[in-house]
């Protein structure tokens, strides 16, 4: 049997633990630099205020309907998260961190456990010691509860936000409930594709032939219809292996068109990358930047570009992947272009210790020792206190965050104060 443990509303109930002013009232989360609406509470959603708002056109809604705008406070989420999921690893030692959010938990040798108590308990726990409420969902298979969870959050209150799915009866019903563009891995274009064949629910999906799943579609959707069937064709995924790209992506806080200015950024992004590879004992061949005008903005100038460069050597030294990304602005910036978004992504990403060699081309050596000193003041400091020249020394990039609530775990500045 796989669990799926979601969180409810996470970021709005991360805020709803440190400020309880906000419980049973409307709240809505804004993306970075305040731009649109990413999370809700239930009350917010029964108003009417859409996912993916942007603020300024709805800033005058919220007011009327009493909707409190929040700036996402990553710091105090990613730290509630962490608690969450150190509680959940006390239940099962087979778990997947699947997101911010929720975690699979395969639990085996659970025969003669009573499932719907051990699922309480997980509730109880993590409401007790983190404040956030979750739903839990059980089943045969990953994809199966992930079903079984979204009938537990349809009605809370008569499910108590636990659903299980241990019978026949129960996996048939549950799938002819659910739409099939509400089934895990069904993305928009293939519910339009298989709307075309009459395709509405996930029962109907199941009654497909299998052959003809794999004619039509794919490997990954025949294994998603085996797990709809109940026989388990989607394992636990290891999040603990090294990641196959990295990407630092990030909206500017205003709109930049001084080349200078964006090759500190994208200079900053590049390190980013680098230091995340360090961190898993990888390195790179190679790196692409990217550059995004504003395409909200209809009536200027638009410009979306990216360069790749390959590098004859794998890498992940600040200095050499820095570089390359500098000189690959240089290459597609545009004079007049107003730009509104950049990115850096490194993939071709090995084992630090095990690549091909080439007898005629190496990195300098001095990178190495030199990276793992920079890394060691920058552990030790809790801050990125050394950096390139390129970078800017003298403040923190921050991002618009007009809404910011306090980090009430991760600043001690912040630390609630009990009288």
């Amino acid at each position: 049997m796989f669990a799926l443990v979601d969180c409810n509303n996470f970021y709005a109930s991360c805020e709803r633990v440190f400020n309880p002013n906000l419980q049973g009232k409307p709240v809505a989360i804004l993306s970075n630099n305040d731009g649109c609406v990413i999370s809700m509470s239930d009350e917010a959603k029964k108003i009417g205020l859409p996912f993916g708002a942007p603020i300024f056109k709805w800033e005058e809604f919220c007011k009327q309907q009493n909707i409190s705008v929040l700036s996402s406070n990553y710091p105090l989420y990613g730290d509630m998260s962490e608690r969450v999921m150190k509680i959940l690893a006390q239940f099962s030692p087979d778990i997947e961190v699947y997101s911010v959010d929720e975690s699979f938990l395969e639990l085996k040798g659970f025969d003669n456990i009573n499932l719907e108590a051990y699922a309480t308990k997980i509730r109880s726990r993590i409401l007790q010691w983190t404040g956030i409420p979750v739903c839990v969902g059980i089943a045969p298979t990953k994809a199966l509860s992930k079903v079984a969870n979204k009938i537990a959050r349809s009605n809370i209150k008569q499910s108590k936000g636990i659903c299980i799915i241990d019978s026949e009866e129960k996996r048939v019903l549950a799938l002819k409930w659910t739409k099939i563009g509400k089934v895990w891995g069904i993305g928009r274009r293939l519910k339009t594709r298989l709307e075309t064949k009459g395709i509405i629910t996930a029962f109907d999906f199941t009654q497909l032939a299998s052959s003809l799943v794999l004619k039509e579609f794919s490997i990954v959707e025949w294994r998603l219809q085996k797990d709809l069937q109940g026989i388990s064709k989607i394992l636990l995924e290891d999040t603990t292996s090294s990641k196959k790209m990295i990407a630092t992506t990030r909206s500017f806080e205003r709109t930049f068109s001084n080349i200078h200015d964006i090759k500190e950024r994208v200079s900053t992004f590049a390190t980013s990358c680098a230091e995340k590879l360090r961190k898993q004992n990888s390195s790179c061949y190679m790196l692409i930047v990217m550059l995004r005008s504003d395409r909200h903005k209809k009536d200027e100038a638009q410009h979306s570009v990216s360069k790749t460069v390959v590098f004859s050597n794998p890498t992940n030294s600040t200095l050499t992947l820095s570089s390359a990304a500098v000189k690959a602005v240089s290459t597609i910036f545009k004079s007049g272009i107003k730009y509104k978004r950049a990115g850096v992504i490194v993939t071709g990403i090995v084992a630090e210790d095990n690549y091909q060699l080439d007898l005629f081309s190496t990195e300098n050596p001095k990178h190495k020792p030199l990276m793992q000193a920079i890394d060691k003041l920058n552990r030790t400091f809790k801050a990125d206190k050394i950096k390139l020249a390129n970078q800017d020394l003298k403040r923190t990039w921050k991002m618009r965050q007009e809404r910011l609530s306090p980090k009430y775990t991760t600043n001690i500045n912040d630390v609630i104060t009990v009288k």
